[in-house]
């Protein structure tokens, strides 16, 4: 066969697979057998091997054998991804109508329901028709690159029926057969069972090597565009419709209400069907159909407010409370939790429930040795409910609070107007090692090698015992260290090493000071801009922010005053720890700039920041950035690959400003 016969005969078989895999994972309607597509699998491999420059990234031959990876990747969303608020009864969903009607003036809204699949939220990426991206939620700004992961997914097309360049939402998840099977294989090996379907698709998901993901026969469900996308379309019911002809997976059960009783019918039915389903839902989606609407509803900060989710009622189950573990937090609180006889709750086995304090024990009058009552809380946080003291055997023994930290010993006390009980001792291990574990998490130095176990692990091998011994490691004494490679030695010193380019607001936060958040601390970064300046600050000073009430004031001079905290300040500076503010500057002419009272729409990719980063700077000038090109939209600022936004602006007679320009103004 010559190049021109096998560059057609591979298209062809390209077409035929893309098919059946349609037919087989979308549709569940195959028409040839499984030997058959083998057969044509085998004939493209081959084709493949003997014309290597025919091979394409979008080939049904390239869904595994990627690399495992050394970490992954963060990657922005085109549009955010939203959390939804919560219903958990018929009231709720009935105060959720009533504030749309409100809102619109409207006296019927249809809405569209959707099952709510307990899996793993996930944004896919296509260019030209072709899958380029997968990626995880994370915070709805910026999530992980699992492009290699997701690729293993069989319903998924490598290449869309159609060639579109859009970003697509949905819900990744393991059917409940291959969950059952997968543990059963675990069992047998040995290894440790998996609590819950969502549990392992998250874990097979946000794991480093693509052929593990590919062993496991993972799905997923289409529910949504992102914005830009979608504005093709009128409504939600026609953008279900749209992904589907594209040849993405669309769960078939969603429905039209015309009112918020039939919203209520279709979750009366699925309460008494969801056992019935090959996979988990927790809840019901409900969404105001109409995109027209949506854009005049608009977004609360953290999530739409033309959405809701409805929770299914929490389940209940019985144990025995075996035992009663205290934790030391990183501010000296003694948090008491309960050791439970293992029960499966809600899909889950729970083993431990929280108990929040003493007062709580003692309210419930819990016993050692009781049965009791345990549910989860919105269906995510185990909680004792109640004793059942009719099971009472007379063998149960009470629970005593200790009188002294159960790490350092030192008398715990009950500060005023708290009900905690709390280790006041700064030099208990337990805190400094929890304190750590805080300036190494995400929302503060952001070490992304450095999870709590490795913490741990530094901390009991005794390399650190405080934040700034982190910046004095060295690779001579991590290597030591069991299960420790080269690699991996690498990479924590790396991330160590990026930390210090940080701007001020995380080591701020970082720092652990009582009543200062993460929004607080890059108040306050703002203002003083320099650490300097901040430990110089007086209550008035710190009180002239906004975000800084008196305690938080009065909490961040006596943090400052201490001795051993400008001790830490001095070993962070030697070594070279970023203590100035970085960010996007206040500007205290804001309202003299021509940007000021403008609404703004950023779309497309910029080369020198980051949307978000666009966006910060125009709020710091005093303009308002919304999501949505409408008539009272002032600027369109377009970077590479504008979609239907520029479009709209220029429709609508918007002035468009590219980078360059966008640059020169924010420069004034």
């Amino acid at each position: 066969m010559d190049f021109a016969d096998a560059k057609e005969r591979v298209e062809s078989l390209h077409q035929q697979l893309l098919e059946h895999n349609r037919r087989y994972y979308v549709l569940d309607d195959p028409i040839i057998s499984d030997a058959q597509y083998d057969q044509l699998m085998r004939e493209l491999i081959q084709l493949e091997a003997e014309f290597p420059e025919l091979q394409t990234a979008d080939s049904p031959t390239q869904r595994v054998g990627a690399e495992p990876l050394p970490f992954f990747e963060k990657v922005e969303h085109t549009t955010q991804m939203l959390s939804l608020g919560n219903a958990f009864n018929q009231e709720d969903l009935i105060e959720f109508d009533k504030r749309i009607k409100k809102a619109t003036g409207l006296d019927q809204i249809t809405y569209v329901c959707e099952l709510k699949i307990d899996g793993l939220a996930v944004s896919v990426r296509f260019e030209d028709g072709i899958y380029k991206l997968g990626a995880t939620r994370g915070d709805g700004q910026i999530g992980e690159n699992i492009t290699q992961n997701v690729k293993t997914i069989r319903s998924l097309p490598l290449k869309l029926a159609e060639p579109l360049t859009l970003e697509v939402r949905g819900e990744a998840y393991l059917p409940k057969k291959e969950f059952e099977r997968i543990n059963n294989q675990r069992a047998e090996k040995g290894e440790p069972l998996f609590a819950n379907p969502r549990n392992a698709a998250a874990g097979s998901l946000r794991q480093l090597d693509p052929k593990l993901a590919a062993e496991r026969a993972l799905d997923l469900f289409f529910y949504g565009m992102d914005g830009e996308s979608v504005e093709t379309f009128a409504t939600h019911q026609e953008t279900l419709q749209s992904i589907r002809k594209l040849g993405l997976k669309v769960n078939p059960e969603w429905k039209v209400a015309q009112n918020i009783d039939e919203v209520w019918g279709y979750i009366e039915h699925w309460q008494l069907e969801r056992s019935n389903l090959g996979y988990e839902i927790d809840g019901i989606v409900i969404k105001v159909d109409e995109y027209a609407l949506r854009k005049e509803l608009g977004f609360t900060a953290k999530s739409p407010r033309w959405a809701i989710a409805y929770k299914f009622p929490a389940e209940e189950a019985v144990s025995i409370l075996e035992d009663i573990e205290l934790r030391v937090g990183r501010t000296g609180v003694i948090t008491p939790t309960a050791i439970l006889h293992p029960v499966v709750l809600a899909g889950t086995t729970v083993k431990r429930a929280s108990l929040h304090n003493e007062d709580i024990i003692r309210e419930k009058g819990l016993l050692l040795g009781d049965h009791v009552v345990v549910k989860k809380a919105g269906d995510i946080i185990p909680e004792v409910v109640k004793v059942i003291t009719s099971e009472r055997t007379g063998k149960e023994t009470a629970f005593h609070m200790p009188t002294h930290c159960p790490e350092c010993d030192s008398e715990l006390v009950r500060l005023e107007g708290e009900v905690a009980l709390r280790c006041i001792n700064p030099a208990c291990a337990a805190q400094i090692r929890e304190g750590i574990i805080h300036f190494v998490s995400r929302g503060a130095m952001n070490m992304e090698r450095l999870g709590e176990k490795v913490v741990i692990q530094l901390f009991e091998h005794k390399l650190v015992s405080s934040i700034a011994d982190l910046y004095y490691l060295q690779e001579n004494d991590l290597l030591a260290l069991p299960r420790m490679g080269a690699k991996s030695v690498g990479n924590i010193l790396a991330s160590i090493e990026k930390s210090k380019r940080n701007s001020l607001e995380r080591l701020l936060f970082g720092l652990g000071i009582r009543f200062v958040g993460s929004k607080g601390a890059k108040m306050i970064a703002q203002h003083f801009e320099t650490m300097d300046a901040i430990v110089e600050a007086t209550e008035d000073d710190l009180l002239a922010v906004e975000e800084v009430g008196p305690k938080m004031a009065e909490s961040i001079v006596t943090y400052f005053a201490k001795p051993e905290v400008k001790e830490l300040l001095n070993r962070l500076k030697k070594a070279n720890v970023n203590m100035s503010y970085t960010g996007p500057k206040v500007r205290t002419n804001a309202t003299e700039h021509p940007f000021a009272g403008k609404v703004f729409v950023i779309t497309g990719t910029l080369d020198s920041m980051t949307r978000q980063e666009a966006a910060e700077r125009l709020e710091q000038l005093g303009a308002q950035v919304t999501n949505s090109v409408s008539k009272k939209t002032n600027y369109l600022l377009a970077g590479e690959k504008a979609g239907s936004k520029l479009t709209k602006a220029q429709d609508l007679g918007v002035t468009i400003l590219d980078e360059k320009a966008f640059l020169a103004n924010i420069s004034l």
